[in-house]
């Protein structure tokens, strides 16, 4: 008999489902993939439409994080840094939302931020608190140093990506 994974185990296999559509979406409209270690080793050897992966950032406590991927684009003058959360069944991915939302406006540098949340297990409410604390920056700072973040589930992500990247 074949034990069941564990469902931290499954957790990954279906948040790697995740970032590996956000991958599959970007790359078909021309970004190449590129780990951000490699690229900051030799940038000049790169194009200049981009998907980093595993970015760094400092925390809001002092630590090293890193987020999915940050999109880097001469063509479009974006540079957005994306975070994808899947949480499929009840757990703890959202309790970490606040977490989340106070590094995007304290610690993350970029401007532009895109958080693609789904997989519907999230507890309720929970969504829609990381929606409007975005929108309204209510917990943030001064008017100069609001960003913009926008709050996507999957399919609003691909409708955003099928817009943009004409």
């Amino acid at each position: 008999m074949i034990d069941e994974p564990k469902q931290g185990t499954v957790a990954n296999w279906t948040g790697s489902t995740l970032e590996k559509t956000i991958v599959g979406t970007l790359v078909s409209k021309g970004f190449q993939l590129v780990a951000y270690r490699d690229y900051t080793k030799s940038p000049q050897s790169y194009g200049e439409e981009l998907l980093l992966r595993n970015v760094p950032f400092i925390t809001i406590y002092g630590h090293n994080g890193t987020t999915e991927f940050l999109l880097k684009s001469k063509k479009y003058n974006l540079n957005i840094r994306i975070e994808a959360k899947w949480q499929q069944i009840s757990g703890s991915v959202d309790e970490k939302y606040p977490y989340l939302y106070l590094n995007c406006i304290e610690a993350m540098p970029e401007s532009d931020i895109i958080i693609v949340i789904d997989g519907g297990g999230a507890k309720q409410g929970a969504v829609n608190w990381l929606r409007n604390a975005t929108a309204n920056q209510k917990y943030c700072c001064d008017e100069q140093k609001r960003k913009k973040i926008k709050v996507m589930n999957l399919t609003e992500f691909l409708v955003w990506a099928n817009n943009t990247f004409r």
